[in-house]
């Protein structure tokens, strides 16, 4: 510690910056290492110190220690001597039932006192930080620092208009950002702040009701929610009632959602409480709760588990404010380069050094000159030239109803080789049409009917189970809820009513939603019928949400005035058949099931159970679903028609002709999805679709996996194309959620290779998305995920370019939202991102070679001892180099995909071979032009000229001959020159005479340059007639040497380099391309038809750890 005190004394502060701009370097000088229990400071990996604290216990004598990392706090665990993250009441391992018989009485004042200390206040507080604060972090930068050190030196050699400028310039870029910086955290701030605290009713012991704000909840709080609903402000769990619950705010999704009571019975009931898992039951932080269902006397309850930060809305919040730094290959490269022209720019300090102490140059002149090159070779408005061109492109995306809250995710849009889509409302339409209705009677299906209202079916259980087995609700007098829900009910043309708050008041059991036929039928005609369970007027007892993981819903009704209850059960027809009685399955199910699949059809099963009499309301409602679904009597089936969206045809065609890969990701049945995969084209009718069959290990069996190939009625075709023909080799995995699980967890050596050629993946969990486009990613694929943000959050944020199709301007569940509804948006944001990454390429080539020509003029200069003047400094930097970097960004990108992608490296043989041919290209001419002018010692130049060319030595500055002159000319054009040979057009951008602002800026800049000369008349001379030409000729040479280059350059530097360093036979880099060429030697895969690929199961134990805070409070 004292010796990095002297060190920052000595180096006048400088040795503190740099300790500020790498905290690993200041804790490893300022601290010893110890064990982590021990510890007063912690590094963590990504850099960040946390000071860990203590904290004292009222309740315990002994003392936690914590640190705060991004808003979380990470406690000190004695077991497993570590620090870790504690969310809230889930961690506890808690199953549901004890949530109901051990925490649904609320917490004591003292308890909760005490478990405020570990979790801290329930608010999800962001700071807004003073501008103090965000100018002195923001002029700390060692971008302006570097800018200050250039204004200083560039004083002492009296380049007094220049620094002006720049200081200028500094000062519009530091306010423009602290103005962004600062508007960005009042608007999140009043986003977060808005209705996070409020006072709530919570619950202490079993009766009494007290009133407190938000702030003070704490896991384990049970909180009671309002009839009329609220804001919620923390993560909580229904233990008992019902809510109608707004998820806009987390999911994009704007239909309500039903939130019901966790269970609390059967084996729902023994498992622990996840968050994830029982969503159904959770209530989260910042939705809105429009409405409950209760008991009288009971309120609607649910037990707070997580608080603050914890929450998903904190989660989210945090995700906001501390982003995980993007890791694309284009940055890194980038400070490669920057490290490569600080090498050039030591070369050139440690050669003016020597030049001037051989020239007996005053010691003064040679620090303040070899300075100046270093100033010269990093260009330091590089980093805002490089955020213009995606800054732009943003503005362009925003044009087509693309809204971006990730900008710098645009540059990885031009990357992307594979895009997965979600089926339903994604590639087909969100609204689902009735097709018909296939009832099943005695163990046989009857002939399909269209409709589901006629008179003769209003008495069957068949439209019963429809009219009631949904989780429709009335809003303001509209009905809400699902679409395919509300598309079923409304078929039957039954009517739903919903208590109100009164008569739900005046009746001790609870109020049901009641559905019944509409007023219109007669009831002679009713009675014509015989009904199974009764009167048709029945009510809605208890209802089980739709879950994807279970892919089935159930509910329980009565009809009034009959002695017993029904239940009704709707889900995957796989799923119910394995639910129901077998004798009442026909026989020829999965036939009928599969012609309907095959067909594109959406199936839906039915099923029902007549319930025991002695079941009272009270009991039903504390019963689990296992209870209620088993031992049913199959219904039949609702066969719904998804239409394909018209523009997704030519999308998929577009993206495949762009060599990008494109997957379909569902949650529908597995030969549904494999039809619209045929029939939008995401399959070729004569490609192979080969279904992995996978099972988990069972009666000592290991795991298996069956390899199905679907028929294919093009290879049977007599009359196939050429491009079939082709195609006949090629195959396609489709893959179950079910299977995929099976085959993550036992054939981990497969998983990469079906990945490789899956298309399909049907009947995925909203988790198992994530996983998916995870694999994807650890084989080096750019990935890019589209869907409607219900069902795809996490996907859509794990992928590399997430697409949100949401009628919101920005949806938080991905960094892209699409005001359009259909997958349109996908090429659009492609184009564009290709467009931007070809930009940044652009800028920075110009900008290293803007670097590079003025070093070149700078040390050419220094040999002659004259140098730059104030003003053609000034004239290149802001007049020609700043304008052309910016517009140059302009061009918009091209309209069509082409097959081949941008590179995604500077460090890449073809585009440093075009940077060092421009150098030595410029480099040849400014030699050439200065040799020519020192050689040029003709009696008209000395008496046209009389005492202009004459060099002092003791004046560093002689700015006024004509080599100055010579290269600035030469350099000017130069710097115009390699702008319009970088300024790439098509394939990605649009070509750059259509740009017309760059146009007209060249222009203006052209004439500035003819008329230059009483513009600066104190560092411009007047040279000869003749040697006026001679430059023109010059630079004509120039200009036509770079632009041969560069076509030459993209034709065949790729080619020559690979034959050059013999890389022609090298292996790609890519996994996923090193694993295709693998498996086009091999000769095992495919596998053959009917094939069974066993597993080797293995076994292993694991361990966990009860929460130590919990465990002491109990």
């Amino acid at each position: 510690m004292i010796l990095v005190g002297a060190g920052v004394i000595c180096s006048g502060g400088l040795l503190l910056l740099l300790l500020y701009w790498l905290p690993e370097w200041g804790v490893k000088s300022t601290c010893t290492h110890t064990t982590l229990k021990d510890a007063h400071t912690v590094l963590l990996r990504t850099t960040v110190c946390a000071v860990t604290k203590c904290l004292d216990s009222p309740l315990s004598p002994s003392q936690v220690h914590y640190f705060v990392h991004h808003s979380a706090r990470y406690y000190w665990n004695d077991v497993m001597q570590n620090f870790e993250l504690y969310k809230g009441l889930e961690d506890v391992n808690v199953s549901c039932a004890s949530l109901h018989s051990e925490h649904s009485s609320g917490l004591s004042k003292t308890l909760q006192d005490y478990r405020r200390l570990f979790f801290g206040e329930n608010e999800i507080a962001v700071r807004v930080p003073s501008l103090l604060k965000l100018l002195v972090k923001e002029v700390l930068n060692p971008f302006y620092i570097f800018q200050l050190f250039s204004i200083i030196l560039w004083s002492f050699e009296d380049y007094y208009y220049y620094a002006s400028a720049i200081v200028l310039m500094s000062i519009i870029s530091i306010a423009t950002s602290l103005y962004t910086i600062k508007k960005q955290y009042v608007m999140l701030h009043d986003m977060v702040a808005a209705h996070s605290v409020v006072r709530v009713s919570v619950c202490r012991g079993n009766k009494d009701i007290e009133q407190a704000m938000s702030t003070e909840l704490v896991p384990g709080d049970v909180i009671a929610i309002p009839a009329n609903g609220m804001i919620m402000p923390c993560d909580a769990v229904l233990v008992y009632g019902t809510c109608i619950v707004n998820e806009s705010m987390l999911t994009g999704e704007s239909v309500p959602v039903t939130k019901t009571s966790l269970p609390s019975a059967g084996e729902e009931g023994a498992r622990s409480y996840n968050i994830d898992e029982h969503k159904k039951h959770t209530l989260y932080c910042g939705t809105h709760v429009i409405q409950t269902r209760f008991y009288t006397g009971e309120l609607v309850k649910a037990v707070v588990v997580r608080t603050g930060f914890s929450t998903e809305k904190g989660q989210l919040v945090r995700s906001i404010l501390y982003p995980k730094p993007t890791d694309f290959k284009l940055y890194h490269d980038a400070y490669l380069f920057l490290l490569c022209l600080v090498g050039v720019a030591g070369i050139g300090f440690i050669y003016t050094i020597v030049l001037s102490i051989m020239n007996k140059v005053p010691a003064k002149t040679i620090i303040i000159e070899s300075l100046d090159i270093v100033t010269i070779t990093v260009p330091p408005a590089l980093p805002a030239a490089m955020t213009a061109g995606i800054v732009y492109a943003q503005r362009r995306l925003k044009r087509v109803g693309i809204f971006c809250i990730s900008p710098q995710r645009i540059n990885m849009c031009g990357q992307l080789n594979v895009v997965c889509f979600d089926k339903t409302g994604t590639l087909t339409e969100d609204g689902l049409d009735l097709w018909a209705i296939h009832r099943a009677e005695d163990g046989s299906f009857c002939s399909p009917e269209s409709e589901a209202a006629k008179v003769s079916l209003v008495n069957t259980t068949f439209v019963a189970c429809m009219a009631t087995c949904h989780s429709l609700t009335k809003i303001e007098g509209e009905l809400s809820g699902d679409p395919l829900d509300l598309k079923m009910f409304s078929a039957t043309g039954w009517i739903l009513e919903e208590p109100t708050e009164e008569e739900t008041a005046l009746h001790n059991p609870i109020m049901p939603t009641v559905v019944r036929p509409p007023k219109h039928i007669a009831p002679e005609r009713i009675n014509q019928h015989i009904f199974r369970i009764g009167a048709c007027e029945m009510g809605i007892v208890r209802q089980f949400p739709f879950s994807s993981a279970l892919q089935r819903m159930s509910v329980v009704v009565r009809r009034l005035g009959a002695k017993h209850m029904d239940a009704f059960l709707k889900g995957a027809p796989e799923v119910v058949a394995s639910l129901c009685r077998q004798h009442t399955i026909p026989q020829t199910f999965t036939e009928t099931l599969e012609a309907y699949t095959r067909q594109g059809f959406r199936v839906i099963a039915l099923a029902h159970r007549q319930l025991e009499s002695k079941l009272s309301w009270h009991k039903v409602q504390s019963l689990s679903r296992d209870v209620i679904e088993t031992n049913m009597e199959f219904l039949g089936l609702i066969i719904m028609q998804n239409k394909i969206k018209p523009e997704t045809a030519g999308v998929l065609c577009e993206l495949q002709r762009a060599n990008i890969r494109t997957l379909m990701v569902t949650g529908d049945n597995m030969l549904t999805a494999i039809s619209v995969a045929r029939d939008c084209g995401m399959v070729r009718p004569c490609e192979k679709v080969i279904i992995a069959d996978a099972g988990p290990p069972k009666d000592f069996q290991p795991a298996s996996i069956t390899w199905h190939y679907t028929e294919n009625q093009a290879q049977a075709s007599s009359s196939l194309d050429v491009d079939c023909l082709l195609f006949l080799s090629l195959y396609h995995f489709a893959v179950s959620g079910k299977a995929f699980a099976v085959i993550i967890e036992y054939f981990p050596q497969l998983v990469k290779k079906l990945v490789l050629r899956a298309t399909v993946f049907a009947r995925m969990a909203p988790d198992q998305k994530t996983q998916l486009v995870e694999v994807l990613q650890s084989m080096d694929y750019t990935v890019g995920m589209c869907g409607d943000g219900a069902n795809d959050c996490g996907a859509l944020k794990r992928a590399h370019s997430g697409i949100s199709l949401s009628e919101l301007e920005a949806s938080v569940a991905s960094p892209f939202t699409s005001s359009t509804s259909n997958i349109s948006c996908v090429p659009n944001l492609i184009r564009e991102g290709r467009a931007a990454l070809i930009t940044s390429f652009c800028v920075f080539k110009f900008m290293a070679l803007y670097s590079i020509i003025q070093f070149i003029s700078v040390i050419l200069l220094y040999s002659v001892l004259s140098n730059l003047g104030d003003f053609q400094f000034l004239f290149i930097d802001l007049i020609i180099i700043l304008t052309i970097a910016f517009t140059m960004s302009l061009n918009p990108a091209w309209k069509e995909l082409v097959w081949r992608r941008p590179p995604s490296s500077l460090i890449s043989g073809q585009l440093l071979c075009s940077v060092l041919t421009q150098i030595l290209t410029c480099l040849v001419f400014q030699v050439l032009a200065f040799l020519l002018v020192r050689q040029q010692r003709l009696l008209m130049w000395s008496i046209f000229s009389l005492g202009v060319n004459v060099t002092d030595p003791q004046n560093h500055k002689n700015i006024r001959n004509y080599e100055n002159t010579s290269l600035f000319y030469i350099s000017t054009f130069q710097y115009i020159a390699v702008a319009i040979v970088f300024s790439k057009g098509k394939p990605f951008r649009q070509p750059s005479y259509k740009n017309c602002k760059a146009k007209t800026v060249l222009s203006a800049i052209g004439a500035a340059l003819t008329a230059l000369h009483p513009l600066l008349p104190p560092q411009i001379v007047c040279v000869p007639h003749d040697w006026r030409v001679t430059l023109v000729i010059i630079m004509i040479g120039n200009a036509a040497a770079s632009f041969l280059l560069e076509v030459a350059n993209d034709r065949w530097a790729s080619s020559v380099l690979s034959w050059l360093f013999c890389r022609r036979h090298k292996a790609p880099r890519a996994l996923y391309m090193q694993l295709a060429l693998e498996l086009q030697e091999g000769s095992e895969w495919p596998p053959q038809p009917s094939a069974v690929t066993y597993g080797v199961t293995t076994t292993g134990s694991c361990s966990y750890l009860i929460w130590q805070i919990f465990t002491r409070l109990s």
